[in-house]
């Protein structure tokens, strides 16, 4: 039992070698040339953000690219100019309360959908197929009133309550990792006595992580971007604001647009998204690669 609930042997990552004269050179630049386009593509503008917030208002303005002067303290005229700590504690609670809750609710509906054949669960699963696909526009309005009807509408519960009911996405991820663990772990731990939740608890968890967090880490990132759901339930009361909300606004909070603090605030709304990413980068790619193994 121990040796099956054991995780499997993990294969060490074949180490690229390093180009050792100019011929080599050049073929590890022609293999890698598509992934080092797209490198440079997806880092300039995240560049030229951080050298626009550190520069002056009148440099700022022009097209010049390397600062001057730098001034790092417009970081801190940021939080003088609007209330982000009140803003970056609403994004952390729709985040991070909004994650927990897809877990909780997500995993033992994948879980459901990928071990048990029940009458039913052929269209339950296409149904949660439909509802991915499902703009959340067409949705927009009788959600809504619903909200509005119970008198939620001003708060992030309308954002955050979705999420503790299940994610369609989510369960797909999960359920399609479910499928990629062999039975026979499953089968040896009902052998000891295991029930259905302890299965799922000290079994698949435990081998799953990489999928689990990549689940997590899109939901967190979708959440933390989000800007039609809080425009629409919150757009009217300023202090229930994420920072996407406020990052929108930050504009128009002052007769004349500084683009200096602009791009300082948003360098602190990337700060948190990319140490996130960077910490769980390894687990995130595992899930993603190991997801598409079986359908």
């Amino acid at each position: 039992m121990t040796a099956l609930l054991s995780e499997p042997p993990k294969v060490a990552p074949a180490v690229p070698k390093r180009p050792r004269n100019k011929r080599q050179l050049l073929n590890w630049i022609a293999v890698h040339s598509i992934a080092l386009v797209m490198g440079v593509v997806f880092t300039v503008p995240l560049v030229f953000v951080f050298l626009t917030s550190v520069m002056s208002d009148r440099q700022a303005l022009t097209s010049n690219m390397w600062p001057t002067e730098w001034h790092f303290e417009n970081f801190a005229s940021v939080f003088e100019k609007a209330p982000m700590l009140t803003y970056l504690g609403n994004s952390l609670l729709y985040s991070v309360v909004a994650t927990v809750g897809m877990l909780l609710s997500s995993v033992p509906a994948a879980y459901a959908l990928a071990r048990f054949r029940f009458r039913g669960s052929n269209a339950a699963f296409m149904l949660l197929i439909a509802a991915m696909m499902l703009p959340p526009q067409v949705v927009a309005v009788p959600l809504y009133s619903m909200w509005a009807s119970a008198g939620l509408t001003g708060t992030l519960w309308p954002l955050i309550v979705p999420y503790l009911l299940g994610d369609a996405f989510s369960i797909f991820l999960l359920r399609q990792f479910f499928l990629t663990i062999p039975e026979d772990y499953l089968d040896a731990a009902r052998i000891d006595g295991c029930n259905e939740f302890q299965i799922l608890y000290r079994v698949l968890l435990p081998m799953t992580k990489p999928g689990i967090a990549a689940a997590s880490l899109f939901t967190f990132l979708y959440t933390w971007n989000d800007y039609f759901g809080p425009l629409l339930y919150v757009g009217e009361r300023q202090d229930s604001w994420p920072l996407s909300i406020a990052l929108a606004s930050f504009r128009g909070m002052h007769r004349a647009t500084q683009w200096n603090l602009t791009m300082a605030a948003t360098t602190l709304v990337l700060i948190p998204v990319l140490v996130l990413f960077l910490f769980a980068q390894k687990s995130f790619v595992r899930g993603i690669t190991f997801t598409g193994v079986k359908g």
